[in-house]
């Protein structure tokens, strides 16, 4: 049985709710369109224009565009060239399925969607076929509708996707690069346009298309959220903010810093926390998640989520997956109106990012993952949402938990033994230390790691993962009682370790020959954020006190 604490997100499923054809006749020249559901228009046919909001939009024979929900679209034929479309209205349900009440269902990116966007007409033809069979006479027939349905869906997410990658211009990326790692120093539009190799006016536009900002805007976003980061950070004088981002006196900083967010520097101070936060690394959630924070947006390889008592379940959290481009995150980050961002900049440097290309968003700060023990994560975190007695109350609650858990284990016998944590993955071994299950192991209940162990984690200190063994190595790291941790491959399955349990140098072990190992599950025991950890503590003394 699965304990975990981790709960998984899912994505809504799309259903076709209607499709419409429209014909526009000298009679009947305009259709008015206003759903509550995103609308994928087809133009089998003639010519017209679509009116929205301000913009009026030509409309031509295979053109297809998707229309935000609750738009007031107004679609008017041309009587030379009479107009045929077909409108498709796009809804989206939570899954039927065995699942916990509270988890979680991700946004769709066709739904949400706040900008109309225009899609090669290829697929007009497929929406034309989905009318045609839209009363289907068999099952067969509506499964194939289903299948087109979907077709069709592939296709705008897969053209989504590709806009992002299209949109790199190398030559406008030099220049908004320079501008990132340059926006204390004196800055033109004539000095970035030569970089970019265009002209001065060509670039302005450029520019604009490519951020959504004019080269002054940007500029002045980055400084201000520079600005915002020294600020949170607390140890400067609003002299030194003013000369580090940019500015000539702290006087002239004040007010760009007012034109820009609507308040003084020092207003900014007083006034945190924030509330629309966005953290680049899933644990840092759960730290945002445990005061009383919900992240905005969570970046990362996975949309799992920490679902325990005493921690509220997400109800908006929008997940980006760490391979999307920089384009798409950026983009992600700008619709969800993100007031901060919270980095590992290890995950940054991974997907190549830096926080100097985000900081036209927001104020990034910097956490390091590795270099830091989760107890200063969450004091970082706090300091910069000002959660900072939140974080000191919850800690001073966890070290009594842990002063209790050491006295409730004294009567075991694991007390006065020492204990080995291996970890069989797919391609390695490893013998872990001081952080995720060896925190709880080694610090929290103080149990005694092998000698070895023992001398990195005097060495490294929070910094002491682990280290990698080859199997005939396996003795010098035995304890007289070994937590054994096996990682699935890819695929899911466990078969690696065998290779490890049928081993001479297995079978040696005096833990293995007296049945002193204990298996653990990865999801129970891996997790390295204070949410888990607490739930590990529990673990472990019910583990430790129940053996003989």
């Amino acid at each position: 049985m699965n304990n975990s604490e981790w709960a998984e997100s899912y994505f809504p499923i799309y259903t076709a709710d209607s499709i419409q054809s429209l014909y526009s006749t000298s009679t009947m020249p305009i259709h008015k369109i206003h759903e509550n559901l995103t609308v994928l228009l087809a133009v089998s046919s003639g010519q017209g224009t679509l009116h929205l909001d301000d913009h009026i939009y030509e409309l031509a024979d295979g053109m297809v565009i998707l229309i935000p929900a609750k738009s007031d679209v107004v679609i008017q034929g041309n009587q030379m060239h009479p107009l045929h479309i077909y409108t498709l209205s796009i809804s989206t349900q939570e899954q039927k399925r065995s699942r916990p009440v509270e988890a979680m269902v991700r946004s769709s990116v066709l739904a949400a969607g706040t900008y109309i966007e225009f899609y090669e007409p290829t697929i007009a033809a497929q929406l034309e076929q989905i009318y045609m069979h839209r009363l289907p006479g068999n099952e067969v027939r509506h499964m194939r509708n289903q299948i087109l349905f979907h077709q069709v869906l592939m296709s705008l997410l897969e053209r989504m996707e590709a806009r992002y990658i299209a949109s790199e211009q190398p030559s406008m990326e030099r220049s908004i690069a320079f501008m990132e790692n340059h926006f204390s120093e004196k800055i033109t539009t004539e000095g970035l346009s030569e970089i970019a190799g265009v002209s001065r006016s060509h670039y302005s536009i450029l520019f604009k298309q490519l951020t959504g900002f004019s080269p002054n805007e940007y500029l002045s976003r980055l400084r201000v959220h520079r600005a915002k980061e020294l600020l949170i950070g607390g140890s400067a004088s609003l002299r030194e903010i003013a000369l580090k981002v940019g500015y000539k006196d702290e006087f002239y900083f004040s007010r760009r810093f007012k034109q820009q967010t609507g308040e003084s520097p020092s207003s900014f101070t007083r006034r945190r926390p924030f509330q629309r936060v966005a953290v680049w690394f899933a644990p840092y959630a759960s730290h945002l998640m445990l005061l009383g924070l919900e992240p905005a947006v969570v970046i990362s390889e996975s949309s799992e989520y920490v679902s325990t008592e005493g921690v509220s379940p997400p109800q908006t959290i929008r997940f980006i997956h760490s391979d999307s481009s920089s384009e798409q995150i950026k983009s992600a980050l700008l619709d969800a109106h993100i007031e901060l961002i919270i980095a590992a900049n290890q995950h940054l440097d991974m997907n190549g990012l830096s926080s100097e290309r985000l900081r036209s968003i927001a104020p990034i700060v910097e956490i390091a993952w590795m270099e830091l023990g989760w107890k200063e994560h969450l004091r970082f975190i706090a300091q910069a949402t000002q959660r900072v007695e939140q974080a000191e109350q919850w800690l001073a609650d966890f070290e009594r938990e842990e002063q209790q858990a050491r006295e409730a284990i004294q009567t075991s016998q694991i007390v006065n033994e020492t204990l080995t944590i291996l970890v069989i993955k797919p391609d390695t071994l490893q013998i872990y230390g001081v952080r995720n299950v060896g925190y709880v192991m080694y610090q929290s209940l103080g149990l005694r790691p092998p000698a070895k162990i023992a001398q990195e984690i005097q060495r490294f200190g929070d910094q002491f993962h682990s280290v990698s063994i080859q199997l005939s190595e396996l003795q010098d790291y035995e304890g007289t009682r070994m937590l054994v941790l096996v990682f699935p491959d890819e695929k899911g399955s466990k078969a690696h370790s065998e290779m490890i349990f049928n081993s001479e140098y297995w079978k040696g072990l005096e833990a293995v020959k007296r049945n002193r190992i204990y298996d653990l599950e990865q999801e129970e025991w891996i997790p390295y954020n204070p949410v888990s950890i607490r739930l590990q503590l529990g673990r472990a003394v019910s583990l430790w006190t129940g053996i003989q």
